[in-house]
């Protein structure tokens, strides 16, 4: 029996023991496609021969060295790499571990930023229903995934919410797009009024909401207007990019997409591409200045900031990234990922809805698509799809709790940058089986 506490304590995982490209194998030959990235993360499969190269040549220069005392010739790299193709008015950037940590040293800085202005009275930020942050305290505290929360709830801090920006399910008949975009404005607008508007220090949405919604796009004009009230308020808003950005939706930034800048930006899993633990948030002029200022320094820290091995991954990710001309890559391969889902599940009677950008794609499954819906949330459909998924060999992200947190299934893919056209074709195929196959289960069960 296995000494780790994996995610689950009940049955056991097949070990990995290769991955290249687009494929991992685990120890009994058995191969598998890549269709999720893992959880977004593997932005240039497995096993690229430059990242590797960088990795290897960092080792043999500074494998560590602490941030209090030094900084790294590959870290400014990075740095400067980041900011030159940064959104408008971000300046600076901080390096961390992971998503989670990026998203605590955003609450943080956002924080502190008003403590410098002097601001102390703001406490409060404002977030979105079945939203994700992170798994540590202050980024499950703003995240809305009800499931997550649901056990840890006394120990996180109180936040106000609003509705997420969810078209399939929450736009009205009777409205456009654009329209919906307006209400849920006015509802942050009518939450910040309820809070009081000199108490909320920030505004945190995924751009691309990820896992727990699974790939759901903004509507037109919805960050725009988002941005208006936060302006109007004097609150910084923060854009979670952990899993949408760094290039999954055809952009380096998902916001570019918007037409608007944030404050603070929370980056991580395709920063490095899985090959090494790294994340960062990009912070504004506007926010550093303040700091400088002010007292002089950001007051958090960890022993891991600026891993000069984990930037020297990170900085080949991007370079390849660059050099390859990736990023129209995911835009067209997200484009025929798109196509072929639609021409796939075009007529399949649980499939709701196919949604995402790039490639970032999501599809919602339903017990009756005229109505919209769900299975019962006891059938653990997302689990049979997934393990119909993993017996066919392919790798997809499902999950439960769509719409609340208990009800709705959808699966979520986000294969590497450079998958290929027949590699697609693989991931839909199989794909296909594995709904079909979790669905006629739950039917058979009726």
């Amino acid at each position: 029996m296995s000494k780790i506490i994996h995610r689950s304590l009940r049955g056991t995982l097949p070990f990995a023991v290769e991955a290249k490209g687009v494929y991992l194998t685990d120890r009994e030959g058995k191969r598998y496609i890549d269709a999720s990235g893992g959880a977004a993360v593997s932005c240039l499969g497995h096993g690229h021969p430059d990242v590797l190269a960088a990795m290897h040549a960092q080792i043999d220069r500074v494998a560590y060295a602490h941030t209090s005392f030094f900084t790294t010739e590959v870290a400014e790299e990075l740095a400067d790499n980041l900011i030159a193709n940064a959104p408008p008015g971000i300046g600076n950037v901080y390096f961390v571990s992971g998503g989670s940590e990026a998203i605590e040293a955003a609450l943080k800085m956002a924080r502190q930023y008003f403590v410098e202005i002097g601001q102390p009275e703001r406490t409060m930020f404002i977030a979105r229903r079945q939203s994700y942050h992170g798994n540590t305290l202050g980024a499950l505290a703003i995240g809305g995934n009800e499931w997550r929360r649901k056990q840890f709830a006394p120990l996180l801090i109180d936040v106000g919410r609003v509705s997420p920006c969810y078209a399939y399910r929450d736009c009205r008949a009777d409205e456009t797009p654009e329209q919906y975009s307006g209400r849920l404005a006015q509802e942050l607008e009518t939450e910040i009024e309820r809070i009081g508007a000199k108490k909320v220090i920030a505004f945190i949405a995924e751009t691309v909401v990820g896992a727990t919604l699974g790939a759901v796009p903004p509507t037109p004009g919805y960050f725009k207007r988002v941005r208006e009230v936060c302006d109007r308020h004097g609150i910084l808003f923060i854009a979670d990019e952990v899993m949408c950005g760094m290039g999954r939706t055809g952009t380096l930034h998902a916001i570019e997409q918007e037409g608007v800048a944030p404050d603070l930006m929370a980056i991580a899993k395709g920063l490095g591409g899985g090959y090494q633990p790294i994340g960062a948030v990009l912070a504004s002029t506007k926010v550093v200045d303040a700091f400088r200022k002010g007292s002089g320094m950001f007051q958090h820290g960890h022993t891991y900031l600026g891993h000069p091995v984990a930037c020297a991954a990170a900085l080949a990710v991007q370079k390849v990234i660059a050099r390859d001309k990736l990023l129209d890559a995911a835009k067209s391969r997200g484009a025929y990922l798109d196509k072929r889902l639609r021409e796939t599940f075009a007529n399949h009677p649980n499939v709701g809805d196919i949604r995402g950008r790039g490639l970032f794609r999501g599809v919602e499954l339903v017990e009756d698509r005229a109505r919209k819906a769900t299975f019962d949330p006891a059938l653990k459909l997302h689990a049979k799809v997934k393990a119909a998924a993993m017996e066919a060999g392919m790798l997809c992200y499902p999950m439960g709790g769509t719409i609340d947190g208990v009800r709705g299934d959808h699966v979520l893919l986000a294969p590497p940058f450079i998958c290929t056209e027949a590699q697609i074709d693989e991931i839909v195929e199989k794909l296909s089986r594995a709904i079909e196959s979790g669905t006629r289960a739950l039917k058979h069960a009726a």
